[in-house]
Order: C-alpha cells, then sequence, then structure tokens
C-alpha cells in the first residue's frame, strides 16, 4: 500500500456513486501502509447479496463489507 493523492469522485450511472473525502481520523489501512498484501480472501451472501473482503497483512488484517450500500471498513 502506498500514499497516493486523491482522486476525484466520479458517477457510475445505475450503479451509484464514488464519493471521496477527506479521511477525519485513521482507517483501518493506516497501520499497514507500506507492506505487502498476503492473502486475500473473499465471502458472498447470496441471499442477501452481501460481499466481503478480507486483507491480510503481516501486521493484521483489514475487512471490507457491503451493506445497504454502504462500504464498511474494520480491523479483525
Amino acid at each position: 500500500m502506498e500514499r497516493a493523492t486523491a482522486y476525484k469522485g466520479y458517477d457510475m450511472g445505475a450503479g451509484g456513486s464514488v464519493e471521496v473525502a477527506p479521511v477525519k481520523g485513521e482507517t483501518p489501512f493506516a497501520a499497514h501502509l507500506g507492506q505487502t498484501v498476503l492473502a486475500v480472501r473473499e465471502e458472498g451472501e447470496a441471499a442477501t447479496g452481501r460481499l466481503a473482503l478480507e486483507i491480510t497483512f503481516s501486521s493484521g488484517r483489514v475487512r471490507c463489507e457491503s451493506w445497504a450500500g454502504e462500504l464498511r471498513l474494520s480491523v479483525c
């Protein structure tokens, strides 16, 4: 992972839109900057359409989930 300047948001039509905003405080990825991704695991829930991605670093894991159209990030 690396730090980079944020890009502008964009509209995906019927798929919604992406908004880019400054981070207020730390994100779950902050502790892993500069580290290599060791593993990635995906989970899907067919009944609800919920999807999750778990990213593993040497210092821990970050879980990315979609729920009701929102992206949720958490430390595992």
